[in-house]
């Protein structure tokens, strides 16, 4: 009977957010609270919540505080150096453009957010493509695998996920995967290299117009990244301004990247900024102390060292409220399923009827059958269902053959460069709206370089023994 509910509880759950009936915060907290009902173990259900709040309390404090460290040092401008570098290092080069796109995709997502790795990029990066007549959905694909890789830092959200959903610390997780996932990124580098060889072989030397005529239209190349001739070029003119191939003054406004006369910059500070942020993420790696604790402190410093006065403190924290809020009530939202699912007994019954269906040969591996499943399941579920919904089931069944959670909650982080442009990802509709590219054009020429670069860290987390 528990298995049977705890199946139905997951499908009902999944349905609902896939279909939007409901908001994940709202499905995670009333599905399982009626499932507990059912399963005649109502009296105990805020003994469940609780216990699971309890455990989940320092996931959520870890993204509360890192979102609000990271939106300070976008307001600060603590990454506009390095989106004016990246887009001189550019110029008109269509190669460089690429890579230089995956680069700045990469570096950004360190704030964990992809909406706003995406607002940041395509604002920086679109005046170039469109000026050079390169393809959009190269812009789009490099961006969001790039994205994908990255969202997995532990205040990304699937590490967070996987350690509410296993009741592991994250930093368990995400530290011994960093030797695969920078594979994966020089994975996504390299693609854009080569994407972007295929680019300058189909465009020739360019030179970027002072001005672009009136007449000119954005092309979506679906076929780009296939060679010269493959798809529908449709080379569109470029201008003739001063700017060289290789190099040029006539920049201008493309090398602001950010606007450089919002009220939040703090340019006298850059350097203490920039030495916080390098001595977080080491303390962070070298595990100096819970990660929670070093963000709590990290945002509290840099809050009181840019903005002295309160108001603006108010204010900056304000601006990020809403972010912080959404992420956190998801997290709280959780431990009222995975409190469910765990206290009915639900995940031990529907575990043991996987272990029997898993064959014995397979049983050994199920970090590997994991990892493979994360590339299907994570695209066409969303983060919240795949972790909290089939993860814990997978991870007691691998347990019943000597899988350890951790090996567990590392192989479900391999389909995230694919994950990142699923339909059910928000923040895929920011990339490709701002872009002004179709979604299935995106969705045509991305999924087969994703899947590629989500079986390299697989592979790589096996090579090194983190899988």
């Amino acid at each position: 009977m528990l298995t049977i509910l705890g199946f139905a509880m997951i499908a009902t759950f999944l349905v609902l957010i896939m279909t939007k009936k409901m908001s994940p915060i709202a499905a995670l907290v009333l599905i399982p609270a009626l499932f507990c009902v059912a399963a005649g173990k109502g009296a105990h259900l805020g003994d469940y919540v609780i216990d699971g709040v309890t455990g989940l309390a320092p996931t959520a404090a870890m993204l509360m505080f890192a979102i609000v460290y990271f939106g300070v040092m976008i307001d600060v401008g603590l990454f506009d150096p390095v989106v004016r570098g990246i887009l001189r290092f550019c110029r008109a080069d269509p190669m460089r453009v690429v890579v230089g796109t995956a680069a700045l995709a990469a570096i950004v997502s360190l704030d964990g957010d992809g909406s706003t790795t995406f607002m940041i990029t395509v604002s920086a990066m679109y005046p170039l493509y469109k000026r050079l007549g390169m393809s959009l959905v190269v812009m789009t694909g490099v961006a969001a695998m790039a994205n994908g890789v990255m969202n997995t830092v532990p205040w990304g959200g699937p590490t967070a996920r996987a350690a509410t959903a296993l009741k592991l610390d994250a930093a368990d997780i995400f530290v011994p995967m960093i030797p695969a996932l920078l594979v994966g990124l020089l994975g996504v580098l390299g693609l854009a290299y080569v994407l972007g060889l295929r680019e300058r072989r189909r465009l020739g030397a360019l030179r970027i117009a002072d001005e672009e005529p009136a007449e000119t239209k954005e092309t979506v190349l679906v076929g780009a990244g296939a060679g010269a001739g493959g798809g529908r070029l449709g080379k569109r003119p470029v201008g003739g301004g001063t700017g060289e191939a290789d190099g040029g003054d006539d920049d201008g406004d493309l090398l602001k990247g950010l606007d450089p006369d919002r009220p939040t910059l703090r340019p006298r500070l850059y350097w203490f900024n920039a030495l916080l942020t390098g001595i977080l993420i080491t303390a962070m790696i070298l595990e100096l102390l819970p990660i929670p604790v070093l963000f709590l402190l990290g945002a509290a410093l840099a809050l009181s060292v840019n903005y002295p006065r309160l108001p603006d403190q108010k204010a900056r924290i304000a601006a990020h409220a809403d972010n912080v809020l959404n992420v956190s009530g998801m997290v709280f939202a959780a431990a009222v399923f995975t409190g469910v699912l765990q206290g009915t007994g639900m995940v031990d019954s529907m575990a043991g009827r996987l272990v029997d269906t898993v064959p014995d040969g397979l049983g050994p591996h199920m970090a590997l059958v994991t990892g493979v499943l994360s590339l299907p399941l994570t695209y066409f579920m969303s983060n919240d269902g795949f972790y909290f919904g089939v993860l814990p089931v997978l991870a007691e069944a691998g347990a019943a053959h000597g899988v350890t959670p951790l090996e567990m909650a590392r192989a479900s982080l391999v389909g995230q460069p694919l994950h990142m442009s699923s339909p059910l990802v928000p923040a895929v509709y920011v990339l490709v709206g701002m872009a002004r590219v179709e979604f299935g054009d995106h969705t045509r020429f991305v999924v087969k370089w994703a899947a590629l670069t989500c079986l390299l860290i697989l592979t790589a987390g096996i090579l090194f023994g983190t899988i």
